[in-house]
């Protein structure tokens, strides 16, 4: 399996650490949160990563190289303005595309993300269900929630605990769950991603559910997951690294 790393973003909410650096380069506990993404892949077998890069995109580059690539095959797919996540994902198609086996699912990680999430059971569970894409979600608090029926199905989203909710198909019950962060999913995407130029993935998945595509939950509520887009994140997870929440 391949998989793609989500790191253009600014960092603006992990300033002043951001200031002279990308996010992928802010380090947790004397390594850097790329760093900790490709070993997380890396031991799951995944060997191919593409990486997305924008603000200060040739660090990143000079980075990896005098890592010698952390012993993986990584590509970089440079973006001049700033494609968000559908179309930063759409932009390095080619990656797993040009492949042998062009029908192989593929992860989508964010570089601000850190989880034990196993990544092999929730492959497995996106090839069960045969599904367009499977998204990690958790039950806990968020600002934006996703919302999905009784099978696990995308069916709308709403905007924190009392938003109204936003359905893009009939259900009689839907649940709602708070995204990881992390994705995996069919190469037939692609072929299915009308949108252009800058644009969310979530608006994508919630267009296709609409149209009976299959874009389902995976149940992350086991694994440990925080998300370290905020400079008291960060703190936060040294502390959970110290106390042996996650294994570093």
């Amino acid at each position: 399996m391949k998989a793609m790393i989500l790191a253009a973003g600014l960092g603006t909410r992990l300033r002043p650490l951001t200031d002279d650096r990308p996010k992928a380069l802010v380090a947790v506990g004397g390594r850097t949160l790329l760093e900790i993404t490709l070993e997380r892949l890396r031991s799951f077998g995944i060997h191919e990563v593409v990486i997305n890069t924008h603000h200060f995109a040739d660090l990143v580059v000079d980075y990896l190289c005098r890592h010698d690539n952390f012993g993986m095959r990584i590509t970089i797919s440079r973006e001049e303005i700033l494609l968000d996540t559908g179309g930063g994902l759409k932009h390095a198609a080619h990656f797993f595309l040009s492949d042998s086996d062009p029908d192989e699912s593929f992860l989508v990680h964010n570089v601000d993300v850190l989880s034990t999430i196993d990544f092999d059971r929730m492959l497995r569970f996106h090839l069960k269900r045969r599904a367009l894409a499977t998204i990690a979600v958790q039950d806990r608090p968020t600002s934006r929630y996703l919302l999905f029926d009784t099978d696990a199905q995308l069916c709308g989203r709403h905007a924190g605990l009392d938003g109204p909710p936003e359905l893009v198909r009939p259900v009689k019950e839907s649940q709602a769950f708070a995204f990881c962060g992390v994705h995996i999913l069919s190469p037939r995407i692609f072929d299915l991603m009308t949108e252009t130029g800058v644009f969310s993935i979530i608006p994508v998945y919630l267009r296709l559910a609409a149209q009976d595509e299959k874009i389902v939950g995976f149940s992350a509520n086991e694994y440990y997951w925080r998300d370290l887009g905020r400079v008291e994140h960060i703190s936060k997870a040294i502390s959970d690294i110290s106390g042996g929440a996650y294994p570093f």
